[in-house]
């Protein structure tokens, strides 16, 4: 049965999944309603479908198995409507005068006539057709989260997919359900699948098809690869869908006919590609040629004079293998840099910028993350920026957007330095390539060893196994570096040797560098991480957990990943107070105090930095770390200042950007410099770019 209400009181929900218990005003009585309902809050308007159900303890409920929201039909519940919080900038106040002054005209005043919301006082033009559309996007969205849930999707899932399809949503997912798996990765095929063959998509239909190939090929990424051999696909393809062979080759050959796909013949092999794979692959590949190849003009003349004289200013004595590198770099307009932890890639960074600004050339240093790109700055004394900064593609696409052709800045310097480019993916690298200009001099610098990109291909490797780009293999750990346990037990791991580990916890043990935990359940794994973030280490150096501890973890989910960890610990780090602002975002709790990182790109976000120079601008960068210090309800938003003291202003819909940085995973702790680390069931050498303290935790 169909019952249509208001929602008058919350009694319970749950953020993580959206189950309610709530108070429900129908114009016969008033009731119980229990469900899954997501977004869900008081003063909505509902038609939900079920059945009353005799609770044992809590008496007649009526249990919901689909909702939908609707306009409110009266104007007291309208108003109630607006007053709610939900749309910035109407508060009850406000919502009273708009309801008082358009009565029954006001949902049509929003959708339609906006302009109109400006006859209240304090509402300017521009803020109103903020407040509309703000109002519109959320009843939307409201739709969509409704129409998604029956078929498993939940309200995070459902942003995402609203903020790349916009209006009438619902009806474009209805005339092509898969266009869902392309639109989302936090969106699964199978799950997608499901969906459409339960309204009604045939088997055999072409679009179900080739979702089903695209699928299979952007799994194969997962691992780094960009291709799959065909035999591979079809089998993949075939067990996924359930159908013929023949039906797989058809839209195989539709799809190359419409260039989707590439195939690439090798051999007796037929390797397939998504044509933008190829596409990327293919131009890094010409643009890497063209660099080698084209005449060098930013060679610089007397170079052994000119190392000595770095040797003699900077007061160090360059190796042969130092030297070898920055004779590499001057003889080609293009070449690798590699070497672990502690063989002395920054010292040749360095000597580089030093020599190549002594011939008044300019010389542009980037790194792939926000992080990387800080400790380059420090590591050189020069500014250093992001890749997608430099290239500034957030001006002409969002950040996940997958377009070989996409424009980007050219890049106006003599030489380019790339720090940590085992980070840099397929489509990143390709677009570093459209921004050189011929005869520019390309340094990728960066350890071989280290973890690939998250995103697709493993560039760095694969151009050192190319053996068309010419490289210097850093090898020998230099007698400074030589002297911390993390810089000589990533090289055994390296190297496929057992570590140097410490096992006791004596004073002398800690004084050094890096002592290893043996623990063999979680829970024990747990309690080791909490006491050394809350003040087990400060007798032995004064240690911090918001300046001096990170801990890291291989995954984001299950046991001991990111989620978990960072629960337990900021329950011990920065617990629940009654003076601490909070804001629950599905199912994490913000707090005043926490410690967060940015996770995407975002050219758009506005800070100032206080100081002598009371500086402002505007981005925040993927990898870049912070506290909030603020939580404002009123204005829905979030500030936070960041550890290069930028304070920066969060709208609520922008917390997708942020997540809990008391736990990060591997790849985002790259190139993070802190002074002592904990690793819970972490098996990678990546310990090596730390400093201070490593403390390894496996079960």
């Amino acid at each position: 049965m169909e019952i249509k209400g208001e929602v008058t009181e919350i009694i319970y929900k749950n953020e993580v999944n959206g189950y309610c218990i709530a108070v429900f005003e129908t114009a016969e009585e008033s009731t119980t309603i229990v469900g899954y309902l997501p977004f869900v809050n008081k003063n909505d308007t509902l038609e939900v479908t079920g059945k009353f159900v005799e609770h044992q303890e809590y008496g007649r409920q009526f249990k919901v198995e689909t909702f939908k929201k609707v306009m409110p039909e009266t104007l007291d519940s309208l108003e109630r409507y607006l007053a709610n919080g939900l749309i910035k900038g109407i508060g009850p106040a406000t919502a009273k005068k708009i309801v008082d002054t358009f009565g029954k005209e006001t949902i049509n005043v929003f959708k339609l006539e906006p302009e109109r919301l400006s006859q209240i006082k304090g509402i300017s033009k521009d803020k109103a057709l903020e407040i509309a559309q703000e109002f519109v996007e959320n009843w939307e969205l409201w739709q969509l989260v409704s129409y998604l849930e029956k078929f498993g999707l939940g309200p995070q899932s459902a942003q995402g997919i609203y903020k790349k399809l916009g209006e009438n949503a619902i009806e474009k997912i209805e005339a092509d359900p898969y266009v869902l798996v392309e639109l989302s990765n936090k969106v699964d095929f199978v799950q997608i699948d499901k969906m459409a063959l339960k309204i009604g998509m045939e088997y055999d239909n072409e679009k179900r098809i080739r979702s089903g190939i695209k699928y299979a090929l952007l799994r194969v990424t997962y691992n780094g690869h960009c291709a799959v051999l065909y035999e591979n696909l079809v089998d993949f393809a075939r067990e996924l869908l359930g159908v013929s062979e023949d039906a797989i080759d058809s839209s195989l050959i539709n799809m190359k006919a419409k260039e989707e796909i590439y195939i690439e013949e090798r051999g007796n092999e037929d390797w397939i590609y998504l044509s933008t794979y190829y596409k990327a692959e293919k131009n890094i590949a010409e643009k890497l040629i063209e660099l080698r190849e084209y005449k060098n003009i930013n060679a610089i003349e007397n170079l052994d004079r000119k190392l000595k004289k770095i040797e003699k200013t900077q007061k160090i004595e360059l190796s042969d293998k130092q030297k070898e590198a920055v004779k590499l770099v001057n003889d080609n307009n293009v070449c690798v840099i590699t070497g672990g932890p502690g063989t002395g890639k920054t010292t040749i960074i360095k000597s580089i910028i030093d020599i190549y600004k002594e011939e008044e050339l300019k010389i542009t240093l980037c790194a792939p993350t926000g992080r990387a790109a800080k400790r380059m700055t420090e590591a050189t004394g020069e500014e250093a920026k992001t890749l997608h900064r430099v290239l500034e593609i957030g001006k002409f696409a969002s950040e996940d957007e997958i377009n070989p052709d996409l424009l980007v800045t050219p890049i106006d310097a003599n030489v380019v330095i790339i720090d940590e480019a085992s980070m840099i993916d397929l489509f990143l690298m390709n677009y570093l390539m459209k921004a050189l200009y011929s005869g520019t001099k390309l340094i990728l610098v960066g350890d071989e060893n280290q973890l690939p990109s998250v995103g697709p291909g493993n560039v760095l490797k694969d151009i050192i196994a190319s053996e068309k780009v010419p490289v210097v293999t850093l090898n020998k750990i230099f007698r400074q570096a030589a002297k911390s346990k993390i810089i000589l037990n990533s090289h055994k791991v390296n190297e496929g040797e057992s570590f140097i580990g410490i096992k006791q916890e004596n004073e002398e043990e800690l004084l050094q560098d890096f002592f290893f935990i043996q623990e063999n359940n979680k829970e024990n794994i747990i309690k080791q991480i909490v006491s050394l973030c809350t003040g087990r280490l400060e007798r032995y150096g004064n240690y911090d957990f918001i300046k001096n501890i990170q801990v890291i973890t291989p995954t984001k989910k299950g046991n001991l990943g990111t989620k978990e960890l960072n629960q337990v610990i900021q329950s011990n780090v920065n617990p629940f107070e009654t003076t601490k602002k909070e804001k629950k975002f599905g199912d994490t709790i913000f707090r005043q105090g926490d410690r967060i990182m940015q996770i995407k790109n975002n050219y758009d976000i506005f800070w100032e930095r206080d100081g002598k120079t009371n500086e402002a601008g505007s981005g925040v960068f993927n990898g870049e770390f912070g506290t909030i210090i603020d939580i404002n309800e009123m204005d829905k938003e979030i500030v936070i200042k960041f550890d290069d003291d930028k304070k920066a202003w969060y709208s609520y819909a922008d917390l997708d950007q942020i997540e809990h940085a008391y736990a990060i995973t591997v790849h985002k702790a790259q190139r993070k410099w802190v002074w002592c680390c904990n690793y819970a069931n972490c098996t990678s050498s990546s310990y090596a770019t730390y400093k201070k303290f490593a403390i390894y935790c496996n079960d």
